[in-house]
């Protein structure tokens, strides 16, 4: 099987998994954070991003009792930019200054403790949710990194089930974004498909 069979093999095994009453009650965890990584190769990006919307739609037309949200972290921090009257700046500030300027610039106001309890808490009630997904983690690289947030989330989620897709590897204790950056980013979830 290639590699492209293989990814969209796994693709169509997400919708049975997340819908089933199994995952939703959280079957089989014991006492573990219902925290679960779906990796796949970052040169499938796109194809991810199509296949999210499908699945977003798709429970809300025919699984209108699971309340699911998907939060798409690059807009998420966009809007939040917008409303803080900071986007402009950041753009002006990237063409004058450069990326790192922007970088450091922005690092207080997008630190994952930040953004969990004061962006994402405030526009989403996660704890009310029975699915929650969650993509763009590469998108939001590197002010966000994924394993921070994930750690931040445990705080605001309840026990409700996360999904984070990520453009990258998951070996079931670190991650690598994009197949390449590592570093001390371990953290403990699921893999959502193997």
């Amino acid at each position: 099987m290639d590699k492209n069979d293989k990814f969209n093999e796994r693709l169509n095994a997400i919708l049975p998994k997340i819908t089933s009453d199994g995952f939703l009650e959280k079957k089989g965890l014991g006492n573990e954070i219902p925290f679960y990584i779906f990796d796949y190769p970052p040169e499938y990006e796109l194809q991810m991003r199509n296949r999210l919307d499908i699945l977003t739609e798709w429970i809300g037309k025919h699984n209108t009792n699971i309340r699911a949200v998907h939060i798409e972290l690059f807009s998420v921090m966009v809007r939040y930019l917008e409303g803080r009257n900071l986007l402009e700046k950041a753009y002006e500030m990237e063409t004058n200054k450069g990326s790192e300027s922007l970088w450091k610039a922005l690092s207080a106001s997008v630190k994952p403790e930040y953004f969990v309890k004061n962006v994402l808490a405030h526009q989403f009630d996660l704890s009310q949710c029975d699915l929650i997904l969650m993509s763009g983690v590469g998108s939001v690289y590197p002010w966000i990194r994924a394993h921070s947030l994930l750690n931040n989330l445990q705080q605001v989620t309840g026990d409700t089930p996360l999904v984070l897709f990520y453009p990258g590897e998951y070996d079931g204790q670190s991650l690598r974004l994009f197949g390449k950056l590592g570093g001390n980013n371990y953290y403990r979830a699921f893999r959502l498909i193997t």
